[in-house]
C-alpha cells in the first residue's frame, strides 16, 4: 500500500518532468502520420496585442519526417542515426493598425520514446523589426536569440531540461495521456515569451486535464505570469486540435488590461503540400479558407 501512494504521489506532482511518449498504440497512429502527407488545419484567430483585439488567421501543419541531429535540420540525406520526427508548423498572422505581424513556430518531436523536442525554433517579423529563437536539446537546453530588440540577443542560454510549453501540442497528437498533470515547471511558449518580452527560463504551472465527451480541455495556468492557457482537442483518436484560448495581461500603462486570444478551427485537410505550388494549387487556400 506504502508502494501504491509514493507511486501515485511521483505521478500527480510531475517530478521527472520529461516526458515518456511511446509510439501510439492505435493501429491506425502509424498508418496516419506515415501516409506521405501532412494535416494542415486552419483557425481563425483573435490575437490580443497592445491592449486590443486583433483578427487573423492561424495554422497547424504536422508532418512526419527524419531529423538529422548533425545538421540539426531535416535529413535529406538520411542515416542510421536520423530520428523519426513529429514536425509542427505553427503560424500566427495578424495586423495591428498600419503594420502586420507575422509568427511561425516550429517543433521536431520525436515520434519513439520523445521526452522532449529535439530542436524548437521561432521566429516574428514586424514593421518595428524581427527576431529569431532557437533551442537545441543536447547535454542541456541550449538557446540562442537573435533579436531586433536592444537588450534581447544572446548567444547563447542554457537551461536544465524540463518540460516545454512548446511540446505539449505534439504529445496532444501522439498519446494526451503522456500530458503531465498537477505541478511543474514549465518553459512557456516562445511565442509567449516574444510578445511579451520576458526572460526565457522555467516558471511554475499548474496543469489539469478535464474530459469533456468528444472533446478534452488541457489547461496550463502560470501564476507569476498571471497567464492561462486552454488547449481543447478531440478526445478520440487523432486528437485533433480544435482551438485554444489564451489570457495574459496585454499593453501598457492606461491600455493595460486582461484579454483572451482565441482561436476556433475554420478547416482540416490532409494533403502533401510541398508539391502544391503552383498557381491552379491556390484552391488549396480557398478549401482552408486562408487569404
Amino acid at each position: 500500500m506504502l508502494s501504491l501512494m509514493i507511486a501515485v504521489l511521483l505521478l500527480t506532482s510531475c517530478g521527472a518532468e520529461s516526458f515518456e511518449t511511446n509510439v501510439p498504440t492505435d493501429p491506425l497512429a502509424k498508418e496516419l502520420w506515415h501516409d506521405g502527407k501532412a494535416e494542415i488545419t486552419s483557425y481563425k484567430l483573435e490575437q490580443a496585442r497592445y491592449g486590443e483585439m486583433h483578427e487573423g488567421q492561424a495554422s497547424m501543419i504536422f508532418v512526419t519526417e527524419d531529423f538529422s541531429k548533425e545538421s540539426w535540420t531535416k535529413a535529406d540525406t538520411p542515416t542510421n542515426a536520423d530520428v523519426p520526427v513529429l514536425k509542427l508548423n505553427f503560424t500566427k498572422k495578424f495586423n495591428t493598425g498600419i503594420y502586420p505581424y507575422s509568427m511561425m513556430l516550429s517543433t521536431f518531436f520525436p515520434f519513439n520514446e520523445g521526452k522532449h523536442a529535439i530542436k524548437v525554433s521561432a521566429s516574428m517579423q514586424e514593421w518595428c523589426g524581427h527576431t529569431y529563437m532557437e533551442l537545441r536539446n543536447k547535454k542541456q537546453f541550449e538557446v540562442r536569440i537573435d533579436s531586433y530588440f536592444e537588450g534581447e540577443s544572446s548567444p547563447e542560454i542554457k537551461l536544465n531540461k524540463t518540460y516545454l510549453e512548446d511540446d505539449f501540442w505534439s504529445v496532444i497528437r501522439l498519446n494526451p495521456e503522456n500530458l503531465p498533470i498537477g505541478n511543474a515547471k514549465v518553459i512557456p511558449s516562445f511565442f509567449y515569451v516574444r510578445l511579451a518580452h520576458i526572460d526565457l527560463k522555467t516558471y511554475d504551472c499548474e496543469l489539469t486535464r478535464q474530459p469533456n465527451g468528444e472533446e478534452t480541455e488541457y489547461e496550463l495556468n502560470f501564476p507569476g505570469l498571471e497567464r492561462n492557457v486552454t488547449i481543447t482537442y478531440e478526445t478520440a483518436f487523432p486528437h485533433k486540435i480544435i482551438g485554444w484560448n489564451e489570457s495574459y495581461f496585454s499593453g501598457w500603462g492606461d491600455s493595460r488590461q486582461e484579454l483572451t486570444t482565441s482561436a476556433t478551427l475554420i478547416k482540416s485537410i490532409r494533403v502533401d503540400y510541398w508539391t502544391k505550388n503552383t498557381v491552379a494549387d491556390s484552391t488549396y487556400r480557398n478549401q482552408l479558407g486562408l487569404d
